[in-house]
């Protein structure tokens, strides 16, 4: 009878859950294509950027900038996500956004340099926006079923995370799509999503009157806001710049290109089944000490053992590094619903969280390489990311405890 008293309240202020009840096929579905569009668009610049550089003839800082300035417009746009989604509605706003999105696809594979950087900027500001606004969603659309939700959401985004990696170069030279056929492919999953919501959609002046609930100032204040927040930058921070540096890493401990991207692409695929699991265990558990205890411990052997263990036990320390990467993200998305009490918390929450930590995965590469160049050596750049995994720890023991945003035990930051 609880369940069913809070359902009918977070659908109430969330605005645009279906009359008939959280659940139905196309919500799900929705929530399934959003998540395979949130990533492929931007893990698939990778693989092709030296074919995007030769062509466009573009300096290395410029291509290097193809995949900072998403980053960037996802920690520039998620704090006022929120915003929009009270304003227009969850929904609705989810649904512009994948239209933007599939619009910015296209722009980013048209012809000249103008084009692919102002085409990368709306999908980076979409993207954000997407980002924010799902956990709160499912929060809303299935409050029984979080932890399953969260975890078909992970899972369907790091599978076309990867996926998109993967196909990228064999599309462009091998099927005869080039950089610009093989990128604009992503049209369509973008466009699918936005199908799938279209008929959810709801008068666009229906979310202004939804503001309910803590403002976005005072879960800046929450000193509990504050720890999820740092949880989701440092595992950001670790992930990406892991991705960026791990081959070159294994290239100068004198393994060959093709054997460090193998145990690269190794270490994302042992982060799958944690994507999906630890949502699952995380959501039936009182507190998630335990998770964010194995979680720390995980980075940390993988780190140590890339830093000082033997080459010959790579692969060990890279499948340590992904399984904890798995259990970092899970965690942090589950953080955004298990904190908060309301679907507009669960927004403002995300929005803040994904804002630093975003940020700080766009500075993160550069730092890491700035401080390899100027030490010539990966053991000052390695220990800082073993620094960053214990930081981990303390901030996910906060995270992790049976408490919630804006409850009055819940102390406020001091920041003086």
């Amino acid at each position: 009878m609880k369940a069913k008293q809070q359902a009918l309240t977070l659908q109430k202020l969330d605005k645009t859950a279906p009359d008939n009840g959280a659940g139905g096929i196309l919500p799900v579905m929705g929530i399934i294509f959003v998540a395979a569009a949130l990533r492929a668009p931007f893990t698939s610049v990778g693989p092709l950027l030296g074919m995007i550089r030769d062509d466009l003839e573009l300096s290395n800082t410029l291509a290097g900038a193809i995949t900072t300035l998403p980053l960037l417009a996802f920690a520039l746009l998620s704090p006022f996500a929120p915003r929009l989604a009270r304003r227009f509605g969850t929904v609705n706003v989810l649904m512009l956004a994948m239209l933007a999105l599939s619009m910015g696809i296209l722009i980013r594979s048209g012809a000249g340099t103008a084009m692919l950087f102002s085409g990368t900027a709306l999908i980076g500001l979409s993207i954000a926006v997407c980002n924010v606004l799902l956990p709160g969603l499912i929060k809303g659309r299935f409050p029984e079923r979080i932890g399953l939700m969260t975890g078909v959401y992970t899972v369907a985004m790091n599978i076309c995370a990867a996926a998109a990696s993967g196909v990228s170069v064999p599309l462009a030279q091998h099927a005869g799509f080039g950089w610009r056929g093989t990128l604009a492919m992503w049209f369509i999953v973008a466009a699918l999503a936005a199908l799938f919501w279209i008929p959810q959609m709801r008068n666009l002046a229906q979310g202004s009157t939804a503001g309910t609930g803590k403002s976005s100032a005072q879960i800046w204040r929450s000193l509990l806001a504050w720890q999820v927040t740092l949880f989701m930058g440092l595992q950001s921070l670790l992930y990406y710049v892991l991705i960026a540096w791990f081959s070159v890493i294994l290239g100068e401990r004198g393994m060959s290109s093709s054997h460090a991207g193998w145990i690269l692409s190794l270490m994302q695929l042992a982060q799958l089944p944690f994507t999906f699991f630890v949502p699952l265990w995380a959501g039936r558990m009182k507190n998630q000490r335990s998770l964010v205890l194995v979680t720390s411990v995980l980075f940390m052997a993988g780190i140590l053992g890339v830093w000082l263990g033997s080459s010959s036990w790579m692969v060990l320390w890279a499948i340590c590094i992904g399984i904890a990467g798995g259990f970092a993200f899970g965690l942090a998305m589950m953080f955004f619903s298990l904190r908060t009490r309301t679907v507009q918390d669960a927004g403002e929450l995300s929005g803040m969280a994904q804002s630093i930590g975003y940020l700080l995965a766009a500075m993160g590469p550069a730092l890491f390489g700035l401080l390899h160049d100027m030490t010539r050596s990966w053991s000052l750049p390695l220990a800082l990311l073993a620094a960053a995994s214990v930081l981990l720890l303390v901030a996910g023991m906060g995270a992790g405890s049976s408490r919630f945003v804006g409850d009055r035990k819940e102390q406020p930051a001091n920041f003086g």
